[in-house]
């Protein structure tokens, strides 16, 4: 008992999560039927990124990115590159993925360049950019797959509604690195290009492809919706257990069972009539702050899944959500993931984490809350 102890004051979200799928049970009694009601395409798809991604590491894939990234020797334009390489790709591959991929390459290269302090600080706006810039595309987030899945307007009229936000943030984005390095605007950093890249063994070559072509699997089944999600799945198992089976053991399951756990809770809300007869009152013309607040509580997907069929303003709930991850860890989900990175590397520090991340998510929170209410107000259908 003391060792569970141990791990679930060291595991705090996943602390939370099992916590809110315990008081699942008392909100709506537990039926297997429930079960449905979970979001298992997006269980599915992390699972497989994070199965492929371990893949990357042991296989070095990301060195011609580490390699590139060393010929920056500033600091403001090294951590600019970082931020917006997170900005630019959570666009395409979710914002899950892109911290997944880039804050392990900011940890390094920090580390290799004798630059550890500031670790925090660029990669809580690595959170930043993940939040905002995935806001632009209907699959840059789950939240905004679910919500442009019910919406029926093309792609392009959604990402014109959702682009003030994206730009915004793009230049509040800026704003902040370089106000972290205020004090010297060009501050040097020398990082060994060799030895933080590392080389690639021919005898991997194989497995390199191999991951590769996974990875380009799972981003096709993300962009195209396709209800063979499942039969994506199991090639991607199949593939890795072929590649490397020892990968398996390496999957940050406590990820999977913090979502899991998450949605559980979310699906109870929704089938509890006495609080859904509550949400039909109090949401309609509330969305963005309802969105906002209840993120807090379930984090934004299930936010969104629970308000959708409570709201009339499409544009309230859908810029809500995508706001409400700047407000705590819970808010999006892919602020857990940048966690769950941060303690694996410094374990027991997670504290330090939650105290950066608050500062600066809060900092830019209260600059964009106001704008985004105002904008909520342009339809979007």
């Amino acid at each position: 008992m003391k060792k569970i102890g141990e791990f679930l004051k060291k595991e705090l979200m996943l602390t939370a999560a099992l916590l809110a799928a315990a008081a699942s049970c008392f909100i709506t009694p537990f039926r297997l039927a429930r079960l449905a009601d979970i979001d298992w395409r997006t269980l599915a798809t992390l699972f497989m990124m994070l199965c492929v991604l371990e893949g990357f590491k042991k296989e070095n894939i990301f060195r011609p990115l580490i390699r590139l990234s060393t010929r920056l020797k500033r600091m403001p334009v090294l951590s600019l590159f970082l931020v917006f390489g997170v900005f630019f790709t959570s666009m395409l591959v979710t914002n899950d993925v892109s911290l997944i991929i880039f804050v392990p390459l900011t940890i390094l290269l920090f580390r290799a360049g004798g630059k550890e302090k500031y670790i925090l600080p660029v990669i809580a706006m690595e959170n930043i950019a993940a939040i905002r810039g995935s806001l632009l595309t209907p699959f840059g987030s789950p939240q905004n797959l679910f919500l442009y899945g019910r919406a029926g307007v093309s792609a392009g009229h959604f990402m014109l509604h959702m682009l003030p936000l994206c730009a915004m943030s793009a230049v509040l984005l800026v704003c902040f690195v370089l106000f972290l390095y205020r004090r010297d605007p060009r501050e040097a950093i020398d990082i060994d290009a060799a030895a933080a890249a590392g080389g690639w063994e021919k005898a991997g070559r194989v497995r390199r492809i191999g991951y590769l072509a996974l990875f380009v699997l799972i981003l096709v089944t993300i962009v195209s919706r396709t209800a063979l999600w499942p039969a994506a799945c199991a090639v991607v198992v199949i593939g890795v257990a072929l590649l490397d089976v020892k990968l398996f053991f390496k999957v940050d399951y406590v990820l999977l069972v913090t979502f899991f756990c998450f949605f559980l809770f979310s699906s109870s809300v929704a089938a509890n009539d006495g609080i859904a007869g509550l949400l039909r009152r109090a949401v309609a013309g509330r969305e963005y702050w309802w969105a906002i607040g209840l993120s807090q509580i379930i984090s934004n997907v299930p936010a969104a899944i629970v308000l959708y069929p409570f709201s009339q303003n499409f544009a309230g709930l859908i810029y809500g959500a995508d706001t409400a991850g700047l407000c705590s860890l819970i808010g999006s989900l892919a602020s857990v993931i940048n966690y769950r990175i941060y303690v694996r590397e410094y374990p027991g520090q997670g504290g330090r984490f939650i105290k950066a991340f608050t500062l600066v998510s809060w900092a830019f929170f209260l600059l964009v809350v106001i704008p985004g209410y105002l904008l909520s107000r342009w339809k979007f259908f």
